[in-house]
């Protein structure tokens, strides 16, 4: 049975290191690869749920720099804020939410994570954001 649509609100953050690569996890619940982020607390400001978030995933801190875009998959109401990060200090290791954690390049990126997520990451890179997209899920929804 499909999950009920519940709109709320997650945070994650592409976190760029000096040589290019991107912090990407294999999440535990479903074994996908993604940029490290999640749902924001209800008391959370954006900023401070993304590096919670990242921090809590990969144990990799970061600074915030920007939104980079908006994502809202249509099928469950979840609205995603997006963020470029740069890390500040930490070694990457798994935690209960991830089996995997790699620093990794964007022809990585574009081989390991679905249309939805591998966007954003491009999307983060490419700077002429923020970009606003909405998608289903599994692919992006032609704006309009």
């Amino acid at each position: 049975m499909p999950e009920s649509p519940r709109h709320s609100v997650s945070v994650a953050g592409i976190t760029v290191r000096g040589d290019g690569r991107i912090l990407a996890v294999r999440r535990a619940d479903n074994d996908t690869w993604e940029p490290p982020g999640g749902l924001l607390e209800l008391d959370e400001q954006p900023q401070t749920g993304v590096v919670r978030e990242v921090f809590e995933e990969t144990r990799i801190k970061v600074g915030v720099r920007q939104l980079t875009g908006v994502y809202k998959n249509m099928t469950l109401g979840v609205v995603a804020l997006v963020f470029r990060c740069k890390p500040t200090a930490g070694t990457e290791r798994t935690s209960s939410e991830s089996t995997a954690v790699e620093w990794l390049t964007l022809d990585e990126v574009r081989e390991r994570m679905s249309e939805v997520f591998a966007v954003r990451v491009l999307d983060a890179l490419d700077r002429n954001g923020p970009h606003v997209r909405s998608h289903d899920g599994k692919r992006l929804i032609p704006a309009g």
